[in-house]
């Protein structure tokens, strides 16, 4: 994948008095009054605005935030908070605009925050004429926010077909380098976790991944339903019996491969989903009508260890159980631990699978952390997202 990267332009002094736009993903989480309660997103965007000043550009910066009715603006749908943040972590003032499409005032050697992009009418639905005005400000136009690179909107995707320069910056080029490593070209063997609560959810995702890995390892709610379709009885676990021909055919397209979906040989069961339910390991073959599946076994997790520990790449999506619960916690905590002590280039996303990566400390021992939930999906399903196919046409010439 070929891209313009503005770290190129800027060690080129090609960003020296220029105004550059840099869409960032700046959708962080607030409480009631306010108040941002995790800033992972606005810290992750720092480098690049550093970037931009250092190499002597008039910087512009812009994200959405939450939800905002396009036309109608609400001071809960304001930047207000992103920009007191930004400011103390860039240790100067961020000054916030509003009403900013028809014109900004910034010099070389500023940084402005304009006000929340999806309170624009036509940003949704990539109006061109306001595409058009929002390119007229600049002349390097930088996408950072890998979090919305499957949506075609008028700052992910409009913007950068009009901008005179339309390039990936830091962050965004680090996700397609990792995406690259690990899909396009990986080590083998290559080894796919994917987990979650439904087959439906996860089903594409499954099947582009089927004709590529090595080794599928399911867990969740998706892996009873491939214990169903491998004749197992699940109990009243959580599952999809309608779709258990689709997982047929995913287990059949990985033996026609050679390679395989590993099915649990054992599992840890209870009798209701609770934090103090009494947890009870059993073989796979002896899960009672009444029981409900939370995690897979130790058995079971030791031979995934084992396999991964032995994999060239690996690509982490889900947690293979109710990692929440403590009792229900061992095959997450085995399968986080064999990644980190894997020599294999590992790469993960998704929320839970973050939440899992901070709970047992592993996040130095993975390869390349994912930031965007649904953009991580789209391409596992072997889509081309939006943001990155703009930004190839544009490199193309």
């Amino acid at each position: 994948m070929n891209v313009i990267r503005f770290s190129d332009l800027c060690a080129n002094g090609k960003a020296q008095g220029q105004r550059v736009f840099i869409r960032a993903d700046l959708n962080v989480p607030q409480d009631d009054s306010g108040a941002i309660t995790e800033d992972t997103r606005v810290r992750a965007s720092v480098p690049c605005i550093q970037m931009a000043l250092a190499a002597g550009a008039a910087v512009m910066v812009t994200s959405h935030l939450g939800r905002p009715t396009e036309g109608e603006f609400k001071p809960e749908d304001s930047l207000a908070p992103v920009a007191k943040r930004l400011g103390e972590l860039l240790g100067r003032e961020v000054p916030l605009i509003s009403n900013w499409v028809d014109g900004v005032t910034v010099a070389p050697g500023q940084v402005v925050l304009l006000e929340n992009c999806r309170v624009n009418k036509g940003e949704k639905k990539n109006n061109e004429d306001l595409a058009r005005k929002m390119a007229a400000l600049c002349d390097i136009f930088v996408n950072d926010a890998f979090g919305t690179a499957h949506r075609a909107e008028g700052t992910t995707y409009g913007i950068a077909q009009f901008a005179p320069i339309a390039c990936a910056g830091p962050l965004l080029a680090a996700e397609i380098d990792a995406i690259q490593k690990a899909l396009a070209s990986p080590k083998r063997p290559l080894a796919a976790i994917v987990a979650g609560s439904k087959v439906s959810t996860k089903l594409t995702i499954l099947k582009s991944l089927a004709s590529n890995v090595d080794q599928l390892i399911v867990g969740g709610g998706i892996a009873n339903t491939f214990m169903l379709a491998a004749g197992l009885k699940i109990g009243k676990s959580l599952a999809e019996p309608d779709l258990i021909d689709e997982a047929k055919a995913v287990i059949e397209l990985m033996k026609s491969r050679g390679a395989e979906v590993p099915i649990p040989t054992d599992v840890v069961t209870a009798k209701t989903f609770s934090a103090d339910a009494v947890a009870t390991v059993k073989k796979a073959t002896e899960v009672a009508d009444d029981d409900l599946i939370l995690d897979i076994g130790p058995e079971t997790a030791a031979k995934l260890a084992i396999q991964l520990k032995s994999a060239g790449t690996i690509v982490w999506n889900g947690p293979v159980g109710v990692f929440e619960f403590a009792a229900f916690e061992n095959g997450t905590k085995v399968i986080a631990q064999a990644i980190a002590e894997s020599s294999a280039f590992s790469i993960a996303g998704g929320g839970d699978t973050l939440a899992a990566i901070a709970k047992y400390g592993i996040e130095k021992q993975v390869g390349y952390i994912s930031t965007g939930g649904g953009a991580f999906l789209e391409i596992l399903e072997g889509k081309t997202l939006p943001a990155f196919e703009i930004l190839t046409k544009r490199a193309a010439g």
